[in-house]
């Protein structure tokens, strides 16, 4: 039973496997035994910098043994056919960014769109992820949280992402440039509110790992004399407004049809909601 697309030849030794397995960040001791096992001996490795991952593998002691070809940005598309072709044809195909865990704002999504189109197996070998690391490090609430990319580089479309983010339930984590970082957060304390807590988590895991607490003006002063390096964003949840009175007047009318007078009907769907139980009521009397 399963309405998905079932992944070819799993087992059966007919077709390869896509490999997409995450990097360490900083340190090499992060790099898990299966992402040195996979370097050693995939057929082909596909790499963000394909000296980055050289770099890589003799940190690691490991000799790669498969064919490397670069897969960046710039050449995801045309290289993705032949990719999956290789995999179709029962090689391992690895994929590895400069760090962290590709698809996630790095090269490997289109890829594996492509192998799940196909029916071709895919796995990935876990490992470290800046989203996480930030979130898990920031201090912030993390049972709910969303992955917002990177903040965009113009400040008018900036400015409109942040708005949206205004009333945002979750935890928001986003990757930034050091260059903008200043403007995006100073653009944040006044879109947003002086006092909205924020993290700044700059050089994970590496020698000068720094992370920046405190209200987004504060950080965004803090930013303004200038940052260096790998930069993740970990931002507190927003307060929701609450709906508007017209939307829930069908709620309070259920209420009165149950048998509450109108104002106790009110009284129990401000209480539900945080609306005004005063608005409430005049939009429930304007509707009859």
């Amino acid at each position: 039973m399963g309405t998905g697309r079932a992944q070819r030849g799993e087992g059966d030794g007919s077709v390869g496997t896509l490999v997409l397995a995450a990097t360490p960040m900083g340190q090499y001791d992060d790099a898990s035994p299966r992402l040195r096992a996979a370097l050693a001996s995939a057929d082909i490795v596909a790499a963000e910098d394909t000296r980055r991952t050289r770099s890589l593998a003799a940190g690691l002691g490991v000799a790669i043994t498969g064919t490397v070809v670069s897969y960046y940005d710039q050449v995801e598309a045309a290289r993705t056919p032949g990719l999956v072709e290789a995999v179709a044809n029962g090689q391992t195909v690895l994929v590895v960014t400069d760090a962290g865990m590709p698809s996630v704002s790095d090269p490997g999504f289109r890829l594996v769109a492509a192998c799940v189109d196909a029916g071709l197996p895919i796995t990935c070998l876990p490992g470290p992820s800046a989203v996480t690391t930030a979130l898990a490090v920031s201090g912030l609430p993390c049972e709910r949280f969303c992955f917002d990319g990177f903040a965009p580089r113009k400040s008018g479309a900036r400015r409109k992402w942040l708005a949206q983010l205004a009333t945002e339930p979750r935890t928001v984590v986003f990757f930034d440039s050091p260059h903008r970082l200043a403007d995006t957060l100073a653009e944040a304390a006044e879109v947003l509110g002086a006092d909205r807590r924020v993290a700044v988590c700059r050089e994970l895991t590496k020698t000068y790992e720094e992370v920046r607490r405190g209200g987004l003006a504060e950080v965004a002063q803090w930013a303004a004399g200038g940052v260096r390096g790998e930069i993740t964003v970990v931002l507190a949840p927003g307060e929701q407004a609450p709906p508007d009175a017209q939307d829930l007047v069908d709620r309070v009318r259920d209420l009165v049809e149950g048998g509450l007078r109108l104002k106790e009907a009110c009284a129990r769907v401000a209480e539900e909601t945080g609306t005004s139980k005063k608005a409430l009521y005049d939009a429930a009397v304007a509707s009859d």
